[in-house]
């Protein structure tokens, strides 16, 4: 391809609405432009590398038992309203209506609409396993769409969805995904890694996020460098700490004027934030929920909701005091349990010894608290946000914190859609048994953003090999040298090899700043001084390593750089 006959509008400012590196370069090398919020066209760029990781996914997805299909962006509301979904999905759902006023969506995801379709024509375990998959737009209404294509109204997903007779098929297609999609974000040239994840509102009781690692994600995740462990940290959990070593000591009443926050207690106190425990109340329903972590700890919403399974809120301290006379600041578990109040604590509550909590008195904390002594909870359950530093689950290693964009999810979602669609069939004895359900997502428009916001530096993107819109891009400095640029031109793109001349009449700078900025893996600079040396100036984008290469050795260099760098799964 000839850089004159092509379209790459790139942009010397950065647009004022980008926030993240990928936003900004995908917008400065003419890889998208705006339609509207969240909504953006990919430009010829953009386009070439979604056609090279889209071809990676559908090449592992038929290794792995895939059959593609193509499902309706349109979806009637019939089948939501089926599962329970279409009122509790939420404002992130786009709906219309047609002309004879019936309800439909744009598809948000396609659980309903494929559980559907093999609902009407799977009817027997003979027909089973099927793995059936599609790469499509996908429509949700974020509420602040943001980062580009990161988190955008509409994306490019694969979603490929299993169906199995029994529990041992359903953990068999989960392997094979879990492995394909391994070998999807290695053959993309991308650094990652697979973490156990919540499933969220997608269902199921087993999950993983495949996170490519970037300092700029979204994603916190823990992970522990000895043993495989690894966890979003909405999902993570850490090993119990040990009882505290103490005797137990009388409770003590203790004034503390105007000292409401753990902050302000424990510099009172000249006590650790871990020996206070913390009250606070949630609203579900018509019921109030005591939940006590330890001071220094946060309360994972996630594993709380998780729990709650039903709608619920953080009840303000203001309305606790109104509603069960307990000052703001000053709230303790003690006698909760007398007034109504339900009481949950965090696992790590069990062993803490001597601990500090509110008196239920304004101004006045209580020391020297124990559990069962003095209080009691209905139920213990890992309620804590996880973080570096705590023990692994696994292995008891501290555990390391790092940052991800998420890639992928796959999940194990049972009979929750199968049950609610009656999505049945025949097994040997002619009975009728539910679908076991799998479901696995790959946001292959974000992968390109993803593998962006892993590989930039100052002057513009890195592409891996693998996925470069192109491979090489060949930059004569001036018309003089363009003979000898066309002739390397045509032997590379006989070669196999993605090539894109710089055949403008441009300053050379100029088209070095635009090479930089689309970083193409491989720059070959023709000029009259390495010329005459029978040689060509090469820069390495991903690491920037300038290096002299003779013309005669021109397509077995770069092949085998190719090579080197497309990795084998």
């Amino acid at each position: 391809m000839r850089y004159s006959q092509y379209f790459i509008p790139t942009l010397r400012e950065v647009p004022a609405e980008a926030e993240i590196a990928s936003h900004k370069l995908m917008l400065r090398a003419g890889m998208i432009r705006k339609s509207s919020a969240g909504i953006y066209s990919f430009l010829p760029l953009a386009h070439r590398v979604l056609k090279k990781i889209i071809r990676i996914v559908e090449e592992e997805m038929e290794r792995a038992g895939g059959i593609q299909v193509l499902l309706p962006m349109v979806q009637p509301a019939e089948i939501w309203k089926e599962t329970g979904r279409w009122d509790v999905y939420g404002e992130e759902m786009f709906r219309l209506k047609d002309r004879h006023h019936r309800d439909f969506c744009l598809g948000p995801t396609h659980e309903e609409m494929i559980t559907t379709l093999v609902r009407n024509e799977v009817r027997s375990y003979r027909d089973l396993p099927l793995r059936l998959y599609q790469i499509q737009n996908k429509y949700r209404d974020e509420i602040r769409p943001r980062f580009g294509v990161m988190r955008a109204r509409e994306f490019i997903m694969k979603d490929l969805y299993s169906f199995d007779r029994d529990q041992e098929g359903l953990n068999s297609s989960y392997q094979a995904m879990f492995e394909a999609y391994n070998r999807i974000f290695t053959r993309c040239g991308l650094q990652f890694r697979a973490v156990e994840a919540d499933s969220g509102a997608i269902g199921g009781d087993v999950s993983h996020e495949f996170m490519v690692l970037a300092d700029s994600g979204e994603a916190v995740i823990l992970y522990c460098e000895e043993c495989s462990y690894a966890a979003n940290n909405e999902k993570a959990s850490a090993a119990l700490t040990s009882k505290d070593q103490e005797s137990p000591l009388p409770v003590e009443k203790v004034h503390t004027p105007g000292k409401a926050t753990v902050p302000e207690v424990t510099a009172f106190l000249s006590l650790p934030s871990a020996k206070l425990i913390k009250t606070l109340f949630y609203q579900v329903e018509e019921e109030i929920i005591a939940v006590l972590v330890r001071g220094d700890d946060e309360i994972n919403d996630i594993k709380l909701g998780n729990l709650i399974n039903k709608p619920y809120r953080l009840a303000p301290p203001e309305e606790i005091a109104d509603r069960l006379g307990l000052p703001v600041g000053y709230v303790g578990p003690l006698g909760l349990k007398e007034k109504g109040v339900k009481v949950w604590a965090d696992f790590r509550i069990k062993n803490m010894i001597n601990a500090v909590c509110g008196a239920n008195i304004r101004d006045y904390h209580l020391c020297n608290v124990n559990l069962e002594r003095d209080f009691s909870v209905d139920d213990f359950f890992d309620l804590r946000l996880a973080k570096a530093g705590d023990e692994c689950p696994h292995c008891h290693h501290p555990l390391a914190e790092t940052r991800g964009v998420e890639v992928g999810h796959i999940f194990k979602l049972g009979t929750k859609y199968s049950t609610a669609l009656q999505a049945n069939f025949h097994d040997e004895d002619g009975k009728d048994r539910p679908l076991i359900m799998g479901c696995y997502g790959i946001g292959v428009s974000r992968i390109v953003a993803a593998a962006i916001e892993q590989n930039n530096d100052q002057d513009g993107i890195k592409w891996p090999v693998p996925i470069a819109p192109f491979q090489v891009i060949i930059l004569p400095i001036s018309t003089d040298q363009l003979p000898q640029a066309e002739s390397i031109y045509k032997e590379l793109s006989a070669a196999g090899v993605d090539v894109l001349l710089d055949d403008r009449n441009e300053r050379a700078g100029v088209k070095f700043k635009d090479a930089d900025l689309i970083g193409i893996p491989i720059r070959v600079t023709i000029g009259a001084k390495s010329l005459a040396k029978g040689e060509v100036e090469v820069r390495l984008r991903m690491n920037n390593q300038d290096l002299h290469w003779p013309l005669s050795e021109i397509t077995s260099k770069v092949l085998a750089y190719i090579k080197s760098s497309t990795p084998e799964v």
